[in-house]
């Protein structure tokens, strides 16, 4: 009967928390729905760029077009691979020395599988219209064994967990500085610490700076600590400059400290914190770049656009593997710096309703 009575009293309080109930039945669904929209969004017909050239023959053509979005060009080798390297293409066709060559920007798996995977078909299919493969190979002195693949950025060699690591650095650094954040805040409200600071005539943007600081010192260790596990000891190599991955890491675990501080002004215990990670860590994951969303619905990536790591990881993923400097991927720092300002101008209004009248 008292298990009974103490059921029901858990019960009533759940159901008198509206967040907890949207959070427990509405947040899960939400999330699911994320991730059936962005994995389901396969690159099945890459954008491939035909080198005219390098004269590759029609029937070969007519079949890369089955394939993938097939547009063809005279330019020069050099703004051929611009395009690459910029991303408006996925690959590169072009024969050289008997080889079939594919180039690649070579920084996202899955445009490189699909194009991989497109260009063996198509290069198959070719082969066998009318004639055997090694017949026809033969007159045209290509060899299947001779189709290349070049990577701009990256290597054959590359795992990928090499690809994806600049991303992840960013998110655990994300996560775990929102968490510290969030829950260290929390409990200077609930032992009254708080309250009580807001009694003195310390200004509320003091105790938001002194806070920041405060966290901000065990931040900047921690984003060390990471980073250097990534390089020494998972062997993580860094293409560009590392303290520019520092400086961008930084940043984003200030934009981070600064939300769960915010965050933590609208939860009264750390359960109640702990239940904005389905809607304000896990769809950073999903939005970072480690699945690409070209070919999820607009609206999916209109939304990526709003959160932090989003820009923080095509930063991190443009320093490390694709060797690019600050200047060049400038506006997402200062977006990543515009986070940290505005959440830290938003705690400070926040921090209205603690203050005694």
């Amino acid at each position: 009967m008292r298990t009974l009575t103490m059921s029901k009293r858990i019960i009533k309080q759940i159901i008198g928390d509206k967040r907890s109930l949207a959070l427990l039945f509405i947040a899960p669904v939400f999330v699911l729905f994320l991730f059936d929209v962005i994995l389901n969004a396969t690159i099945e017909n890459p954008k491939l760029l035909i080198d005219t050239n390098t004269k590759i023959p029609i029937e070969l053509v007519d079949e890369l077009k089955k394939q993938g979005d097939v547009t063809k060009s005279s330019d020069l080798e050099g703004a051929l691979l611009d395009k690459i390297k910029n991303r408006e293409y996925d690959g590169l066709i072009q024969i050289s020395d008997n080889k079939l060559i594919t180039t690649v920007e070579g920084t996202e798996m899955s445009i490189n599988t699909s194009v991989q995977k497109s260009v063996a078909t198509a290069f198959s299919n070719y082969t066998k219209d009318t004639m055997s493969s090694n017949e026809k190979l033969s007159m045209m002195g290509i060899k299947m064994m001779d189709n290349e693949i070049n990577y701009i950025n990256g290597s054959s060699d590359m795992s990928t967990f090499d690809s994806i690591a600049p991303m992840m650095m960013g998110f655990f650094i994300f996560f775990f500085v929102f968490l510290l954040a969030g829950i260290a805040f929390l409990r200077e409200r609930i032992s009254g610490t708080l309250e009580r600071l807001m009694a003195t005539p310390i200004k509320r943007y003091e105790i938001v700076m002194g806070y920041f600081l405060g966290f901000g010192v065990f931040v900047m260790i921690q984003t060390i600590i990471i980073q250097l596990f990534m390089v020494y000891g998972l062997g993580i190599e860094i293409k560009g400059n590392s303290f520019s991955v520092l400086l961008i890491n930084v940043l984003l675990a200030a934009g981070s400290l600064s939300l769960g501080t915010l965050l933590s002004t609208f939860a009264k215990t750390e359960f109640q914190l702990i239940q904005f990670i389905p809607i304000v860590i896990l769809p950073q994951i999903l939005f970072s770049g480690i699945f690409s969303l070209r070919e999820a619905p607009i609206w999916v990536e209109g939304l990526s656009k709003i959160f932090p790591l989003t820009y923080a990881a095509d930063a991190l993923t443009g320093v490390v593997i694709r060797g690019s400097t600050l200047f060049d991927v400038g506006t997402d720092v200062l977006i990543l710096l515009g986070y940290a300002i505005v959440f830290i101008v938003l705690n400070t209004i926040a921090l209205k309703k603690y203050r005694r009248l």
